[in-house]
């Protein structure tokens, strides 16, 4: 794993179940990409009592979601995710730039040896990870690990940089630059880190010469 300046691999949160933060809260276990956005935007506006209500829920019913995808297939995007088991928080997730803007959901819940983790996609793909079980909470840099050695069986390459890999073999680098997004709502750095691998991945012949110099 490459570690970049200024980033705090070895930060690692106190809890995964901390209801302390409001808006972490309401957004925990939203399926919908766009609809944690809408959740954002109204939230930082100061009107999230103006929001629909249906579109503060977890998980949406079939017909709910038959509506938001008529409205632009985007609206899809995380919302055919399996559903969550007992206890279960989502703890970070990639969001690709596709069609229907697919996710890939990266979860936690709690066992009598610690933390168990799984990783979802709306396709019942197989994944396989680094770290399957903790006695804590992940640090950063063990969570970098579960997508950078973490792996789906029909996808070339790791979970951090193979649906670039995969779409590279029809478009430039430079245009796929921002078609995978990892975020977290628990490891506000995550984004940062990833944005430099990919930043690293749409360039690799410019970041060769900047080493050689």
């Amino acid at each position: 794993m490459k570690k970049f300046r200024g980033i705090r691999y070895g930060f690692r949160p106190k809890s995964y179940w901390d209801d302390s933060d409001p808006l972490k809260a309401i957004l925990k276990n939203v399926k919908g990409e766009n609809r944690r956005r809408i959740v954002i935007d109204y939230w930082n506006a100061g009107h999230l009592e103006k929001l629909d209500a249906t579109l503060l829920q977890d998980e949406l019913g079939l017909e709910e979601r038959r509506s938001l995808g008529r409205i632009h297939p985007s609206f899809m995007g995380g919302e055919y995710l399996p559903g969550y088991l007992p206890g279960e928080v989502e703890i970070a997730r990639i969001c690709l730039q596709s069609t229907t803007s697919d996710v890939i959901s990266l979860r936690a819940r709690p066992i009598p040896e610690g933390i168990s983790y799984r990783i979802e996609d709306e396709y019942e793909g197989q994944f396989t990870l680094p770290i399957t079980q903790s006695g804590f909470p992940l640090t950063l840099g063990e969570l970098v690990r579960q997508f950078e050695e973490g792996r789906l069986d029909e996808l070339y390459g790791n979970l951090a940089t193979g649906y670039n890999d995969m779409n590279a073999e029809f478009d430039d680098r430079e245009n796929l630059r921002h078609f995978t997004r990892i975020t977290s709502d628990i490891y506000s750095q995550l984004v940062t880190h990833f944005e430099k691998v990919f930043e690293e991945w749409a360039r690799p012949e410019e970041i060769e010469e900047e080493v050689e110099l």
